[in-house]
């Protein structure tokens, strides 16, 4: 069995010129890497918080592994110094049903 090995000499002009191919991520996949549901990653998506999916086909998406990678690490490194985004605590009194009493 021979092996094809290919250098950039052998190769034309046009195929110099193609970026290489970076890692995707299906939607089952991502779920694997980031612990959030759909709707969340839809929400943060539209808000600008998250990575952009992109459509393979009308009814497939992915999303970049790469940009997924450097969102999460982004994340953990905030984490460390105590960046974190944490929900603001609800003001109870401001309820619509079963008021606190004050």
């Amino acid at each position: 069995m021979a092996i094809a090995v290919v250098t950039e000499w052998h190769m034309s002009e046009s195929q110099r010129s193609v970026p290489a191919l970076r890692r995707t991520l299906r939607r089952h996949e991502l779920r694997d890497l980031v612990p959030l549901s759909d709707t969340t990653i839809y929400e943060m998506e539209q808000r600008g918080e998250f990575p952009r999916r992109f459509h393979l086909t009308p009814r497939c998406v992915a999303w970049d592994y790469a940009e997924i990678a450097a969102w999460l690490a982004e994340r953990r490194h905030g984490a460390d110094h105590g960046a974190s985004m944490r929900a603001p605590i609800p003001d109870v009194r401001m309820r619509r049903t079963r008021p606190v009493k004050a």
